[in-house]
């Protein structure tokens, strides 16, 4: 009697977090408002599985639009959150409150500097996106972030970790220090250097 051994599973290919991206244009009149649309809408994404953060930027006093980021660990995720009634409910509850503008979808540390590049973004037609910042200007933003961020971990976690072999200690270093860059520091400092990043004055911020 012949027996049949089972097919190898394939492996998954793992799937990278999504940030999408959304811009709304508000009445200056209304920001009051409008900031408590994007809290409640931050506030009901964060009951969804694979949530990672949000976050958004707020006009200039004479400004109408509004940057809003929600991050999710995988496009299933972002996708289950999209279909839900309570989005739903919370988009439409901005009927006459926010027009939407444009809609991107990014992945990786890149993706917070990159102009938006998806097939389905809507700009007016005067309207052109901002060109990506020049590559040095990433790199050093990056740098900002990763020097003191690794400085702390190596007077405080290296020092705590230094009878491991060095294997495990950078393992364990790296497995720590990057999503504290990628989702905590490296947006945070991004909005910050927004104005430079895109060639601004200071007092244009």
């Amino acid at each position: 009697m012949e027996s049949t051994a089972p097919a190898p599973a394939r492996a998954e290919t793992p799937q990278l977090p999504v940030t999408v991206s959304f811009t709304r244009r508000a009445d200056p009149a209304h920001t009051v408002e409008m900031t408590a649309w994007i809290q409640a809408g931050l506030t009901m994404a964060e009951d969804f599985p694979g949530f990672l953060g949000g976050g958004w930027v707020r006009p200039r006093h004479d400004a109408d639009e509004w940057h809003m980021l929600c991050r999710f660990d995988s496009p299933a995720s972002l996708a289950a959150w999209e279909a839900s009634p309570q989005r739903r409910w919370w988009l439409g509850s901005a009927q006459g409150l926010a027009e939407m503008t444009r809609t991107e979808r990014r992945t990786g540390i890149e993706g917070w500097f990159d102009p938006p590049v998806d097939a389905a973004t809507e700009l007016a037609p005067a309207v052109s996106p901002p060109a990506a910042p020049p590559r040095w200007k990433q790199a050093t933003t990056i740098w900002l972030v990763f020097f003191p961020l690794n400085l702390l971990a190596t007077v405080t976690l290296g020092a705590l970790l230094a009878d491991l072999h060095v294997v495990l200690r950078v393992a364990a270093m790296t497995l720590t220090l990057t999503p504290v860059m990628t989702y905590l520091l490296l947006p945070w400092v991004t909005r910050r250097l927004e104005w430079w990043l895109h060639g601004r004055r200071w007092r244009d911020r």
